[in-house]
């Protein structure tokens, strides 16, 4: 049974801080790119960031704007977003995501480059 598992979200205010993570579990993720993508009602699920399984990374720069960093303990198979300088509108549901391999042809921006995906976790970022 592979699983993704996310953990860390809650209820900040303005300009705080969260960390998530995501524990996987069934098989190693180590050479494995994992992502986060987060929704809020009535939006589409929008891509985050992601981290090759050699630690290389990307962002959605429009939205996160260097204040978010993606990184992975493959020791732990599980991957963590430092959240920082938080927004109102990064409410929404952060979810965990992982393709089955390398996946090096993927642009890791979009759900359909995920073979794996965790169920979710709440942040809500008050005013």
């Amino acid at each position: 049974q592979v699983q993704l598992v996310e953990s860390g979200g809650g209820l900040v205010q303005a300009g705080g801080s969260l960390r998530l993570s995501c524990a996987g579990s069934g098989r190693t993720f180590s050479r494995s790119a994992m992502g986060w993508f987060r929704q809020a009602p009535g939006n589409e699920r929008e891509f985050v960031a992601a981290i090759t399984w050699t630690g290389g990374s990307i962002y959605n720069t429009d939205t996160v704007k260097g204040r978010f960093t993606i990184s992975r303990d493959n020791a732990k198979n599980t991957v963590h977003l430092q959240m920082n300088s938080l927004k109102p509108e990064d409410t929404a549901v952060y979810y965990c995501a992982a393709t089955d391999g390398e996946a090096l042809y993927r642009r890791l921006r979009w759900e359909s480059d995920y073979d794996y995906w965790g169920q979710g976790t709440q942040v809500t970022v008050s005013s």
